[in-house]
């Protein structure tokens, strides 16, 4: 009984420390291959959407929310596309995450009970802290610059 709490509970752990909205996925897939790319003309839809393999319409739908946020200008016609707003060494993942709400918050319980403190904590609490402030700041410092061509897969 006690071996399969624990492996209940490192699984849940694994699971909530690593993965990210699918929005949030492509998101940062997305404006890496812009980052990468950003040398060249505009990048359409299509053509981010082939080049990426993803559905034309989830990457139309997350680019909406990218131009809103302002990181990106969707510039229209024929010849049209999207490029950047502002630099990429200035874009951070972390930005990139909170227009989909996908962030670590301070009080997130890592088991999914609600929020947790010091005062009201879970059984994971207290290991989960270091990790959970390392991946915030890695997604506080990591800029797009910084991630655009480190890997072979978009």
């Amino acid at each position: 009984m006690v071996n399969i709490l624990c492996y209940t509970l490192q699984d849940k752990y694994k699971e909530f420390i690593l993965q990210l909205s699918n929005s949030s996925q492509y998101a940062i897939r997305i404006l890496s291959y812009m980052a990468l790319h950003k040398e060249s003309k505009l990048l359409n839809a299509t053509q981010l959407a082939e080049a990426l393999q993803i559905p034309y319409k989830f990457l139309t739908k997350i680019m909406t929310e990218i131009v809103k946020s302002g990181l990106v200008v969707s510039i229209r016609g024929r010849d049209g596309g999207y490029k950047f707003e502002k630099p990429t060494s200035e874009i951070m993942v972390n930005e990139i995450l909170s227009i989909f709400h996908d962030s670590i918050p301070d009080e997130q319980c890592v088991l999914g009970i609600g929020f947790c403190n010091g005062l009201c904590k879970c059984a994971l609490h207290d290991q989960w802290m270091e990790p959970k402030h390392l991946m915030q700041k890695m997604f506080q410092e990591s800029s797009l610059e910084d991630i655009a061509g480190k890997g072979c897969k978009f």
